[in-house]
């Protein structure tokens, strides 16, 4: 069994390294210690996409994931096969390029999504529309409704580190690069907005 120590390392490395050790052997348990919740449940996803078994234990400040590849039972293609609907990726606080109108049109996106049910299964945030659910409180009750509703909201944590905002999410999660290169392949539909 093979253990890496990938605490402090950035998104996606975690994943890259279990690749690597995963692509090595043909079947195995190797372990993964991360210190955040996000990297965690990223490489949950990764061993889901590849069928491999999956077990993650939180510890006092870290999550050990255990992945193990071969003799274990395989999940169903039918499974696997299943897309989602819509991620919607939103790379800035405004829409366009003047910053008053920018946000009369952000806030009437999110308001219609609301008025008329059409959720997307995912958003994630990056850039400066770390804003919108961290600091700029026009916006986080509109996209908490948008939450309750079934929305999933993730915000680019590299992204909250660069702004110095990682201490100030207010609706949703801190969300890795993972999140929006999956939409290529898991989603029906990818949509940037800004």
């Amino acid at each position: 069994m093979e253990i890496i120590d990938a605490r402090g390392l950035e998104c996606p490395k975690p994943i890259i390294l279990a690749e690597n050790a995963l692509s090595r052997i043909q079947e195995g348990t190797l372990t993964i210690i991360v210190d955040n919740e996000s990297a965690a449940a990223n490489l949950q996803k990764y061993a889901d996409r590849f069928s491999y078994y999956c077990e993650i234990k939180q510890e006092e400040n870290y999550w050990k994931v255990t992945i193990v590849k071969g003799y274990t039972c395989q999940i169903s293609t039918i499974e696997k096969q299943i897309k989602k609907n819509l991620l919607v990726i939103i790379s800035s606080d405004t829409i366009g390029k003047d910053e008053a109108l920018g946000r009369i049109l952000m806030k009437s996106f999110f308001e219609t999504i609301i008025v008329t049910g059409q959720i997307p299964q995912m958003i994630f945030l990056m850039n400066t529309a770390v804003k919108l659910s961290t600091v700029d409180e026009e916006f986080i009750p509109i996209l908490k409704k948008i939450e309750e509703m079934g929305t999933e909201i993730f915000t680019c944590g590299t992204c909250l580190k660069y702004y110095n905002l990682e201490n100030n999410l207010k609706v949703g999660f801190r969300g890795t690069t993972n999140h929006f290169v999956e939409g290529l392949f898991d989603f029906n539909k990818t949509v940037w907005i800004g």
